[in-house]
């Protein structure tokens, strides 16, 4: 009766009857005592005083995700999903926004150009490479992402606009809000290998069991460690 159930509700809803959420947060932490010379000597001068030193703490845009390729290759969404271009609320320049974007593999991202002036992506990374040309609103260009992978994209006009679209192989995947929380629904019982990524620090792997229902906590802290010292 329980497995007849379960065939109703996945067929009802396309979510399987025995998932479960796995749920947590993200953080960064910097090295111990990196910033005792954080002033003092040269950095006091004119030269150095605008260096801009990196704010563990402050550090978004991390991406939580299984990290093995289910047994059947998951669909993509059948709409695009959006990179937009837009103009800095508070500086000078543009940006792309979201700066970090996972997807499953075979999705169509869209590039709108919210910005009053001509912007040019484009991709040399080896998972996708590209060239969208000069364009602005309304033209709205695409690329399928095929293949899994990091790619780093840029504008050949503007060097300081850079996002990243982080392919997967897993439909199972999360970016973290502001907050650091991140929460991935209807997973399939198991054990998994879950992995917190972020572009600037080393990624953290944790081993994982799904129940049938239920919500799983697994919360990770990404830091420079455990690397060979020369």
């Amino acid at each position: 009766m329980k497995f007849l159930a379960s065939i109703v509700l996945t067929l009802l809803t396309g979510v399987p009857a025995d998932a479960g959420t796995i749920s947590g947060s993200v953080r960064a932490q910097g090295k111990e005592g990196a910033d005792k010379d954080s002033t003092g000597g040269k950095y006091d001068s004119r030269k150095f005083k605008f260096i801009e030193r990196i704010n563990y703490a402050e550090l978004k845009d991390f991406v939580v995700y299984i990290d093995q390729a289910p047994a059947e290759k998951p669909a993509p969404p059948s709409r695009p999903v959006q990179v937009i271009t837009t103009k800095r609320v508070t500086q000078k320049g543009a940006m792309f926004s979201p700066r970090v974007l996972p997807v499953v593999v075979g999705t169509t991202v869209e590039w709108p150009n919210k910005d009053e002036i001509f912007h040019n992506v484009f991709s040399i990374s080896d998972a996708k490479q590209f060239d969208l040309g000069l364009y602005k609103d309304p033209e709205v260009k695409q690329v399928v992402f095929d293949k899994p992978g990091r790619v780093d994209i840029f504008c050949s006009i503007h060097s300081s606009m850079n996002c990243i679209v982080l392919v997967l192989e897993t439909p199972h995947f999360c970016a973290t809000d502001d907050k650091g929380h991140y929460s991935i629904a209807n997973v399939p019982p198991g054990k998994y290998r879950l992995k917190a990524w972020h572009d600037r620090l080393p990624s953290q792997l944790k081993e994982i069991t799904i129940p049938e229902t239920g919500d799983v906590k697994m919360d990770f802290v990404l830091g420079i460690t455990n690397l060979p010292k020369y």
